[in-house]
């Protein structure tokens, strides 16, 4: 099993150079990640892979902003970016009482802390996470900007709340239809359910699910469920990354995941990215969210759409975990 994988990676790193050399000549697309980074630890990989990407060519992340207020997630964001050589990314947090507030039960955040260097000490020294994407996404070109969200939608509410300031005159409704080209969200259960990201901040998923004036495509629970990653990454002895180790302390630590971590951020940062094919297909329509719940009503011509499976899960595996060992900049 462990020798398949293994080749089933080497060809997913070949073909996945082969794709890119076609596309080099691309301008990179423009990204903002929106993570909670801590209560799960796939968003460790999530970041690996927007950074591994961005070495490649292919994006150019303007942020990295935590819609979490537990005071280890911007200091761990802050790790990760300065192990991938981009110390300088803008970060933000909420900072409304009522915003969530959650760690990881495997202490792995705290561990990343103590061992690698970063210059933000606690969550609650970040500026303002509203402030942050009003800022960004008043300077860029219109239509440009895609945002990544792999947890709560806290941080996105907020920003459609907000009214004009020093950096622009736009309200965040309008700000975010001038400016975002689209929305990928780690949310959801398709075609119906309750899945965390959406029910921790329900109010604020059900406004953004309900306001947002661009397209979004949601990654859901059930493509994520049943791509494993992390078995590699620890084996890999070669690896000295925090990447390596918040899995392998999170992965002993945690029941049922002997065989690897549930890969649900990291697809929703691949498909920000690349795009939708030939990873998934699409199902269009509408998500309707009710008491943490979704349900999901078809429509052809609808503003919503879900991720649906296409690459057999194998070679997927091995594409994200590839990404998810790239080491940093020396």
């Amino acid at each position: 099993m462990i020798a398949m994988r293994k080749i089933l990676l080497i060809l997913c790193l070949l073909t996945c150079s082969h794709a890119y050399s076609q596309t080099g000549s691309r301008l990179p697309k423009t990204l903002i990640l929106d993570t909670d980074i801590g209560p799960d630890y796939d968003d460790v990989g999530a970041m690996a892979v927007m950074h591994a990407l961005a070495d490649k060519g292919e994006v150019r992340p303007l942020a990295v902003i935590s819609s979490n207020k537990n005071e280890y997630v911007v200091p761990t964001i802050d790790i990760l970016n300065t192990y991938f050589g981009r110390p300088e990314l803008p970060t933000g947090a909420p900072k409304r009482d009522a915003a969530p507030t959650y760690g990881a039960t495997q202490k792995w955040p705290e561990m990343l802390v103590e061992k690698y260097p970063h210059n933000i000490r606690k969550t609650a020294d970040a500026e303002d996470a509203v402030t942050v994407y009003r800022k960004i996404l008043a300077k860029q070109p219109d239509q440009s900007v895609t945002i990544v969200t792999v947890g709560f939608l806290t941080n996105l509410a907020n920003l459609l709340d907000s009214k004009p300031d020093e950096h622009s005159q736009l309200s965040g409704l309008n700000l975010v239809r001038k400016k975002v080209s689209g929305l990928v969200s780690m949310a959801g259960r398709f075609p119906e359910g309750r899945e965390y990201n959406v029910y921790v901040d329900s109010l604020a998923s059900q406004k953004v699910f309900t306001e947002w004036p661009t397209e979004i495509i949601f990654s859901g629970f059930e493509i994520g469920q049943e791509i494993r990653t992390g078995v590699n990454v620890i084996a890999n002895e070669r690896l000295k990354s925090p990447v390596k180790d918040a899995y392998q302390m999170a992965m002993s630590k945690s029941q049922g995941d002997a065989n690897g971590r549930q890969s649900w951020d990291q697809t929703a940062v691949l498909v920000g990215v690349r795009g939708v094919q030939p990873y998934f297909g699409l199902k269009r329509g509408r998500i309707i969210i009710k008491d943490g719940n979704n349900t999901w009503q078809d429509d052809a011509m609808g503003p919503h759409a879900y991720l649906t499976p296409n690459m057999p899960t194998p070679q997927l595996t091995a594409l994200i975990e590839g990404l998810m060992m790239w080491e940093g900049k020396k």
